[in-house]
């Protein structure tokens, strides 16, 4: 009788689409995560009026080269759009920090890409050092004073959007009698991807 490697998952072990039950969760959870940050997000910067430019949107400082019409605000699809489109920028510059990702995402969308990147928090994170709350909510002045909101979207941020941990695949053993093709994979195509976004 061989001997087969099974990985097993603390999801279910169904195979939905070709992806494994627990492939979608996570992808799932990522999705949430997310939405949370977009959320977030919107609920601090607002939909901004042209009396904010050269903020457009919820948030977004127009660029060199950019393009938006100063005659009339961006639409709320327009903005979520916009603001989708920079965080996942923003996600793709972090992504070496794997789970972290969204967390240092969302920061830079409020604060810029280089200030995360000089922050006490991206360093601690360089060093595996993830005791960062502190560090994180203090990313809450303004001119150089605390500002109350800003510190309370800080706050509702890291409560949200931190990752305290990621559940890593269990191996097991199993000798099964037969083998269900629809649920057996070989162990090369087991994969997770991380928790960034």
């Amino acid at each position: 009788m061989a001997a087969i490697f099974a990985v097993i998952f603390p999801y279910n072990m169904k195979s939905t689409g070709g992806k494994l039950a627990a492939e979608t969760e996570i992808t799932q959870q990522q999705e949430n995560k997310f939405e949370t940050a977009i959320e977030i997000i919107k609920k601090y910067e607002s939909l901004h009026s042209l009396r904010h430019w050269p903020l457009v949107g919820y948030g977004h400082k127009i660029l060199p080269g950019e393009k938006f019409p100063r005659n009339r605000a961006l639409t709320e699809k327009e903005a979520d759009a916009l603001l989708r489109k920079d965080l996942q920028k923003y996600c793709a510059l972090f992504r070496s920090y794997g789970k972290d990702s969204l967390l240092l995402a969302t920061l830079a969308y409020n604060i810029g890409n280089g200030a995360v990147n000089r922050s006490t928090v991206a360093k601690k994170l360089q060093n595996g050092d993830r005791d960062i709350r502190e560090n994180y909510i203090a990313h809450s002045r303004y001119k150089g004073k605390v500002h109350a909101t800003i510190r309370k979207r800080r706050i509702e941020e890291f409560d949200k959007l931190y990752v305290t941990e990621v559940e890593e695949p269990k191996l097991a053993l199993t000798f099964p009698s037969f083998i269900p093709s629809d649920n057996y994979s070989k162990p090369s195509q087991l994969k997770i991807s991380g928790t960034s976004c």
